[in-house]
């Protein structure tokens, strides 16, 4: 069955109020429908198709790290196929394994900022989803991550939940990249069998593709099947991998 979007109101008063909730309805993967892009304004939903070369290109993101359970493993795949890829840090674990984080900045990959808590933006007041995000960044500075920016100097953010109000919104682009996505694999699923992930993902992607896998424990599963099979077939495929 297709996806049916549904709106309702926010549920909870007095926190960050973002003025619809969106839900997809029975949908196994999740491309993000066009009329929502302009709700959130000079937000990132796509990139390049294309490198300099010619070669069409797609965009690894990976949310919730690092963990020491997941993501070197990661990290080894992405080497196996020179695959630069973006990092949305929690900053939280940064605290807990800022070695795991130097060794991606190490290989070349970009590290972003995905809050210290992984809090909704939709549930949390402004002001303490703001700091959560100073926070982060602070952990993120601490690192150096900041010199392999090259977009303007702007830094590298992803809403937990791909969730944000207005306000927040408005806060943040004067010093960020709001990065969203284009193809969510869902591989955080546990309902959804990581074969028909890995089919329903390669029947979507297109070049200029933003990719959201996790490196985290919820994900292992589906991320362990998925992603050395993504990078072999579009690497066989003549596809190049960029960072953000």
């Amino acid at each position: 069955m297709a996806a049916r979007p549904t709106l309702s109101r926010a549920p909870r008063p007095g926190a960050s109020r973002y003025p619809f909730s969106i839900r997809l309805i029975n949908s196994p993967l999740t491309r993000p429908p066009s009329w929502l892009h302009p709700l959130f304004p000079g937000s990132e939903w796509r990139a390049a198709p294309a490198g300099p070369t010619g070669r069409p290109r797609l965009y690894l993101t990976f949310d919730d790290g690092p963990i020491p359970e997941e993501t070197p493993w990661v990290l080894e795949q992405l080497a196996a196929y020179q695959a630069p890829a973006t990092f949305f840090c929690v900053g939280d674990n940064l605290v807990r394994h800022p070695h795991i984080a130097r060794a991606a900045l190490a290989a070349g990959h970009r590290l972003g900022n995905h809050t210290q808590h992984h809090r909704s933006a939709w549930h949390t007041p402004r002001t303490d989803y703001l700091a959560g995000v100073a926070a982060c960044q602070q952990q993120l500075h601490l690192l150096d991550a900041e010199k392999l920016l090259v977009d303007k100097g702007l830094l590298l953010f992803r809403p937990p939940y791909g969730r944000l109000t207005w306000p927040v919104l408005r806060q943040l682009r004067p010093q960020y990249r709001v990065i969203m996505w284009s193809l969510l694999t869902r591989d955080y699923d546990p309902g959804l069998a990581p074969e028909r992930a890995l089919r329903l993902t390669l029947a979507a992607t297109r070049p200029g593709d933003i990719l959201v896998l996790h490196d985290s424990r919820k994900a292992s599963r589906s991320l362990r099947f998925l992603l050395p099979r993504l990078l072999a077939h579009y690497h066989e495929r003549g596809f190049e991998f960029a960072a953000l």
